[in-house]
């Protein structure tokens, strides 16, 4: 299949795919990417279910120009203009309906919403250890605000993006369970990369996804095909809608068995090297 860099779509998972085994994207990675950037003006992005909080910083190093994909799907971050865009909003009646599932179920899920151009998080109840690193994480950046013990947290008149909540694995299935059978909306649950026993249960509105906001992008572009990249559950309908998919070596089986092709592992620079390569006679 050949790839021209201004009429194809590239379009990357961060975690596990383009980042390293330290969760970084590699200076070496950088570099091959910005000069494909810089000098052959390739169409690259990120499709991610992180949100401008981690993501702003962890490309800081690298020139993309090109509206990202954040949230999986559930809205736009502009790199340039520094601005949110195009929110996929979770009616309020839904909202209400997920939370009463999850705290009947003792679950206390984390409440994204639009704020400006800043994502305002809110959660009320008592906060696991893993919630707490979770936050620790991500606070006191310019683009994230935790609003903690917030006893109206389920109602608000900012847009609603995500409803997210991290549990054991059993405790969650349960919950995504429920949810997927009663709710209209578009649930999903998967293991944490680095903690199999962790598991992470995402509520966005119906039909909000990577492979759908991949879809209006390309659209704005006019690119004539994309090539995506990946390497867990979340990433599998952006794969099967991609003219061109490509797994890393440590994706999920499910991944790799639907992928066109499977490169090197996401810790030896392989999505960039894919890159340099594929577009080696430019």
């Amino acid at each position: 299949m050949k790839f021209h860099a201004n009429t194809t779509l590239f379009v990357s998972d961060m975690d596990g795919t383009l980042m390293d085994g330290q969760s970084r994207v590699s200076d070496r990675t950088a570099r091959i990417l910005n000069d494909l950037i810089d000098r052959h003006h390739l169409l690259f992005t990120v499709a991610t279910a992180r949100t401008t909080a981690t993501v702003v910083p962890l490309l800081g190093q690298v020139h993309c120009t090109l509206p990202q994909i954040v949230l999986s799907g559930a809205i736009l971050w502009h790199p340039v203009e520094q601005r949110l865009s195009d929110p996929q909003a979770i009616d309020p009646a839904t909202v209400q309906r997920v939370c009463g599932i999850c705290e009947r179920h003792g679950i206390h899920p984390f409440i994204y919403r639009q704020h400006g151009n800043v994502i305002h998080a809110h959660h009320y109840g008592p906060l696991a250890h893993y919630d707490r690193q979770f936050i620790d994480a991500r606070d006191g950046t310019p683009h994230k605000r935790f609003l903690l013990d917030d006893p109206h947290y389920a109602t608000s008149d900012d847009d609603t993006l995500l409803l997210f909540a991290m549990d054991k694995a059993g405790s969650l299935q349960a919950v995504y369970d429920e949810i997927r059978q009663q709710v209209d909306c578009a649930p999903m649950y998967y293991h944490d990369n680095t903690d199999p026993q962790l598991a992470l249960l995402e509520i966005y509105a119906p039909g909000c996804s990577k492979a759908a906001a991949v879809a209006r992008l390309a659209r704005q572009l006019a690119v004539e095909q994309v090539v995506a990249f990946g390497d867990n559950l979340n990433d599998i309908a952006m794969l099967q809608t991609a003219d061109h998919s490509v797994a890393v070596a440590n994706a999920m089986p499910q991944v790799r068995a639907i992928a066109s092709e499977v490169i090197g592992p996401n810790t030896d620079d392989s999505v960039a090297h894919w890159l340099q390569q594929a577009l080696a006679d430019l």
